[in-house]
């Protein structure tokens, strides 16, 4: 029989395991009730409408949601860097499409060799310019495998794309004849707007989809594809986007392709205020603890812009638990700035050091990429798995480029 010092040493190690193990805070944590919900029903969304859905997966950048998008019924995905192709084609993901211009010749070498490696693959990306194609050119003339592109079609002020009808017909022209580049179809992206629901917002999106359709329209005839895509990308505004669709009689063989992404997780924010989808809820928060109350209504919580997104809007308090685990009645806060690792809340009410507190994000887009991994929960808050993320950059590599 154990002596007494002995049990308690054990107690101690067995202690000293479970605290090394146990997750730190602060925590991301994804409610998979939520977060299936949210993916079964975009896909019924998408199939009342006859549409396809590639979603962004720039979003999450995480392998077991992507894998629950596909399953649902999503034809591939949609990413924004060539390292996001290389994460998605080491997932097994064979239909890619990169939702921006690829022009640096490294780039474009590595899509080559891809394409090259396995000849099942579809890997798909934007041109905006004379330029581009000719660098794309420069990799891809006299290559085993064509690089497919899509017209990318922007808004004054925006980001990327062509900006009018004309530019539009001239630049199929050019593609169609490149030697190794072949013109799969027209993108367009609607969100470049404020998320709002504003008369003038709406103008806006709907004048961008009118666009996009008809330089689909016009350029159709340079189509090298009996599948042509047209493609528009964002969670706020796929209702706008539906109303704008062109159809087989205009142009045979067409895909519409949705590229949505935020919609998998949703938020208590942006998409929450002007998101068109009925049924969607957030399934993403951050627990942390508050570590100080040092003045009367205020109290500092322990995550700050290095765990929580705040580019489209800050927290939002959602609930607050004692250390072991109680809720707090009529917890009251609001997040009034935010730090490096601290968050200032004000307007406090029942809350104390050491409790922990719940906050809803907006932007789910800049919520995964501040952590490597995060905790898999319940509908009932308990935390069943640990999942992770994957926004690796490319290691540098001394080796001459051929």
């Amino acid at each position: 029989m154990s002596s007494p010092t002995q049990r308690q040493s054990e107690t101690d190690r067995d202690f000293s395991a479970t605290m090394v193990t146990a997750p730190a805070f602060p925590q991301l944590r994804l409610d998979i009730d939520a977060l299936e919900n949210n993916v079964r029903v975009m896909a019924a969304w998408c199939r009342q409408r006859g549409v396809e859905l590639a979603p962004h997966v720039k979003t999450t950048m995480s392998a077991p949601i992507i894998e629950r998008q596909m399953a649902s019924g999503a034809v591939g995905v949609t990413v924004a860097t060539v390292d996001q192709v290389a994460s998605a084609l080491k997932w097994g993901h064979q239909r890619v499409l990169v939702a921006n211009e690829i022009v640096d010749r490294y780039g474009l070498l590595r899509l080559r060799a891809w394409l090259a490696e396995d000849s099942g693959r579809e890997i798909r990306c934007f041109v905006d310019s004379a330029a581009g194609v000719e660098a794309a050119a420069r990799v891809f003339a006299g290559a085993a495998v064509t690089l497919e592109v899509l017209i990318d079609v922007g808004t004054p002020d925006g980001r990327t794309g062509i900006r009018d009808l004309h530019e539009g017909l001239r630049l199929a022209e050019l593609v169609h004849g490149t030697p190794g580049l072949r013109l799969a179809g027209v993108a367009g992206y609607e969100g470049v707007v404020p998320n709002s629901r504003a008369e003038s917002t709406i103008e806006a999106v709907d004048r961008h989809c009118r666009l996009v359709r008809d330089v689909y329209l016009v350029v159709a005839k340079y189509f090298e594809t009996a599948t042509p895509v047209y493609s528009m990308g964002g969670s706020a505004f796929p209702d706008r986007v539906v109303e704008h669709l062109p159809d087989d009689s205009q142009v045979p063989g067409t895909r519409r392709l949705l590229r949505s992404g935020c919609y998998v997780t949703h938020d208590h924010g942006t998409y929450a205020g002007v998101s068109p989808v009925p049924g969607l809820v957030p399934a993403l928060s951050v627990r942390a603890v508050v570590l100080s109350a040092p003045e009367a209504g205020m109290a500092v919580v322990g995550a700050g812009k290095r765990d929580l997104p705040y580019d489209a809007g800050l927290p939002v308090f959602l609930s607050a638990h004692t250390a072991d685990g109680g809720p707090v009645k009529d917890a009251t806060a609001v997040v009034r700035n935010l730090y490096d690792h601290h968050t200032v809340l004000t307007g406090v009410s029942q809350v104390g050091v050491a409790d922990v507190v719940d906050f809803g994000i907006s932007h789910p887009c800049s919520a995964f990429d501040r952590w490597p991994e995060y905790l898999v929960t319940d509908g009932n808050g308990h935390v069943t798995d640990v999942w992770r993320t994957d926004f690796h950059r490319a290691s540098l590599s001394t080796t001459p480029l051929p």
